[in-house]
């Protein structure tokens, strides 16, 4: 496409998960150290999360990368999925086949297996990706499977990656079992502007550019304000704008061309955009006090689960106050339709 035009050997801003391209922000680093510690000291838990492309996936596809022959990996990509689900995928990622037994057959034949290769000086290793997606009895099976341990290690190292929602399904109450056995936390933060013309800069040189300048320095900030310094945000505005400047013959891409791009995708700024997001997650997930006799620990939002349960008790306060007003405005209408009928009868 627009490869031989600015010459590069590679498209730099592909949107699929590619080790070779990480940049390795302070953020990033910090994150697959923690993964590296993990592994190596044979830690328990580790729970990274980090915003939808913030470069999770891209992260575990590095740590996957480096891993000594001796690991074992079980990786499981997809979550949607009940506890008996995640147990057999498990077991079909270290080789076995579950599918035909029962869920008190599937966790002996999982234990089995663990405590076999621990014998054979092998280590073993489960890398869930997505595991927001996990419902709270998966999540009880992974606690379970985490307490096969010697005297003095863990068999199992588990590594759990996902949005925010991860933490604030951790912290509810009824996970305070699987929350004392995550040794280590760590949220991947967003790329300063700094960073994200470090980040352009760098996926451009792996790509295969030789020091030519393919965006000019003044657009950097703008990419950064309709980005917020998300890779996937970057990899998809930087791309469209080479393409939109391949398509009228420039050899970089500047102010115009950049406005031109943000017209064309009908972004809005990140934080205005957000902010709308944001609203939207709180209407959806706020319900009046009709539907409060379910469940709803499972009924979460982004952020701190402190003001989950205010706005809950907000959300009860403005219930009541409109069933107030509605009993009023019913008895004020039969008020009336009382008095006309009086009214129609002298």
């Amino acid at each position: 496409m627009y490869l031989e035009h600015f010459g590069l050997a590679e498209f730099p801003f592909k949107l699929t998960p590619d080790a070779d391209y990480l940049y390795m922000s302070p953020s990033h680093a910090r994150a697959l150290a923690y993964m590296e510690y993990a592994i190596v000291n044979r830690e328990g838990f580790v729970v990274i999360t980090g915003d939808i492309g913030s470069g999770k996936t891209t992260l575990i596809k590095k740590i996957l990368n480096s891993l000594d022959e001796n690991i074992i990996v079980a990786k499981i990509f997809q979550t949607q999925l009940d506890e008996v689900e995640l147990l057999q995928s498990i077991l079909v990622e270290f080789g076995l086949n579950p599918f035909k037994s029962k869920k008190v057959e599937l966790l002996n034949m999982l234990n089995q297996f663990l405590v076999d290769r621990y014998l054979e000086g092998k280590q073993m290793l489960l890398i869930i990706d997505d595991a927001q997606n996990l419902n709270k009895k998966a999540l009880e099976e992974i606690t379970m499977l985490s307490g096969v341990e010697t005297q003095k290690e863990k068999i199992l190292q588990v590594i759990l990656v996902g949005q925010p929602e991860l933490n604030t399904k951790l912290e509810s109450p009824d996970m305070e079992q699987l929350l004392q056995r995550v040794s280590l936390r760590f949220h991947i933060r967003a790329l300063t502007e700094s960073e994200t013309k470090e980040y352009v800069i760098h996926r451009l040189k792996v790509a295969g550019n030789k020091s030519k300048k393919l965006f000019i320095d003044e657009i950097f900030k703008t990419i950064f304000e309709f980005s917020g310094g998300v890779p996937r945000l970057i990899n998809t505005l930087c791309d469209t704008a080479l393409t939109c400047a391949f398509a009228d013959d420039k050899k970089k891409v500047g102010s115009v061309e950049f406005t031109d791009v943000i017209d064309e995708l009908q972004w809005e700024t990140y934080t205005e955009s957000h902010k709308k997001k944001d609203f939207s997650l709180m209407q959806e997930n706020l319900y009046d006090e009709r539907e409060m006799s379910g469940d709803v620990r499972d009924r979460t939002i982004p952020g701190d689960p402190v003001l989950y349960r205010a706005l809950i008790e907000i959300t009860r306060q403005l219930t009541r106050v409109a069933d107030s007003l509605e009993e009023k405005n019913n008895f004020v209408n039969k008020l009336s339709t009382s008095l006309e009928n009086k009214k129609q009868k002298k």
